[in-house]
């Protein structure tokens, strides 16, 4: 369908837009958007911990978390080794094609995103811009990557 590049904070977006974050495969979410996420559904950070340390979620993985208190699902996606180290666009753009595939088995039609692996993660956000409006382009879900936080505001292009 489309990839819609805008600012906003995507905790602001209803509930029935799915929410995705790239983090690492070490099961550490102490920087960056993660800690809100790990803050927010603790029960879902416990799960993606367990997962990372049975070490059944690893790089270009995703990890789907239906929240049960609300219709919003969480995409946690593996875009990072370890906190250590930086993000790999191989592995941004396996989990960006298997969060679509996901995403279109809950029925997902809409994710807000951060632009992944660029902050924490190091890449260039340009090269992400590009991955992304790629794996978007063949798909009927929409992506709405906030590029640029604004706190408590919906995102614009919603």
């Amino acid at each position: 369908m489309s990839v819609e590049f805008c600012s906003g904070d995507i905790f602001a977006t209803p509930e029935d837009v799915a929410l995705a974050h790239g983090c690492n495969c070490a099961g550490a979410m102490g920087k960056g958007i993660a800690v809100e996420f790990k803050r927010r559904w603790p029960a879902m950070y416990k799960l993606y911990k367990a997962r990372c340390q049975d070490e059944t979620f690893g790089l270009g993985d995703v990890f789907p978390w239906p929240d049960p208190a609300s219709p919003r699902i969480i995409y946690n996606l593996g875009t990072q080794r370890s906190w250590r180290t930086k993000a790999t666009l191989a592995a941004v753009e396996a989990a960006i094609t298997n969060l679509l595939a996901a995403a279109a088995e809950h029925q997902s039609t809409q994710i807000a995103l951060p632009l992944i692996g660029v902050g924490l993660g190091g890449l260039p956000a340009a090269e992400v811009k590009l991955l992304l409006q790629r794996a978007a382009n063949d798909s009927p879900i929409q992506l709405i990557v906030c590029e640029t936080f604004e706190s408590g505001k919906t995102p614009t292009c919603l």
